[in-house]
């Protein structure tokens, strides 16, 4: 059984596998050149597939945004609403203290004699304040600030990066950081942008998670907001219906 030569290349047992990349046939060297291309193919195709999948999560992550805001501006409106709901049913009260001082003079002397609702303070400038929960407002802000990233990283948005950046890149990095990539610098440039692209999703998905659990959480108080207004409006509206059968009476 004669020794293998110091050569000798595992992957190229069977020739048909091997596509020529010559004329001349399928040498050695030709067929380490093949598969360093496809190594470097492999590599392009892994570094673009996680750019775009950081793109969509940046897409994601500016729609998680957009509907955050969209939420608030819902609680702004229920709490508007509310506080007119609250308006209403204190003028109804004073309401019904005048058509009781009409209908007969001891309704007079028990509204002369019994206190007088407090007054509600003007709104400032017609808007009610309205924060939203703590946890939603910080996944905002943190979000928010990734919005250079989603702009770079849009196929319509982003600026060409040419391979010859990733290679200066490549370059800053320190002696023992270079030692755990190839030493090829085409090759090292694709890994470093893969995992790059993967520290980058990562953080990503905790900011998502962070976003859902704070729209969550918003969803919930609104929905108490919407039950306690429910029961508001039932009341005020059983109020209106017997002032209105008083006033008739009159």
């Amino acid at each position: 059984m004669s020794a293998l030569p110091r050569s000798y290349n595992p992957f190229a047992e069977d020739e048909e596998d091997v596509a020529p990349a010559g004329p001349g046939g399928a040498g050695g060297a030709d067929r380490q050149r093949y598969l360093q291309q496809e190594v470097l193919r492999r590599s392009a195709a892994t570094a673009d597939s996680t750019t775009r999948s950081l793109s969509l999560l940046y897409e994601s992550e500016r729609i998680g945004v957009a509907a955050s805001e969209e939420l608030v501006r819902q609680g702004e409106a229920l709490k508007r609403t509310e506080q007119m709901v609250d308006k209403m049913d204190q003028d109804l009260k004073t309401s019904q203290r005048h058509i009781n001082s009409i209908k007969s003079v001891w309704g007079g002397l028990v509204n002369y004699f019994k206190t007088k609702p407090p007054e509600s303070k003007p709104e400032q400038n017609g808007a009610p304040e309205y924060n939203a929960n703590s946890r939603l407002k910080e996944a905002m802000m943190s979000s928010k600030e990734q919005e250079s990233k989603y702009q770079e990283s849009h196929p319509n948005l982003r600026k060409l990066n040419n391979l010859d950046n990733d290679f200066n890149k490549a370059d800053l990095v320190s002696s023992v950081q270079r030692d755990a990539y190839p030493k090829n610098q085409q090759l090292r440039a694709y890994h470093q942008k893969i995992d790059t692209n993967l520290d980058e999703m990562s953080s990503g998905l905790s900011r998502l998670k962070s976003l859902a659990l704070g729209l969550q959480t918003e969803i919930e108080e609104q929905d108490d907001m919407l039950d306690r207004l429910t029961k508001k409006v039932e009341t005020l509206d059983v109020n209106i219906k017997n002032t209105d059968r008083k006033v008739r009476q009159l």
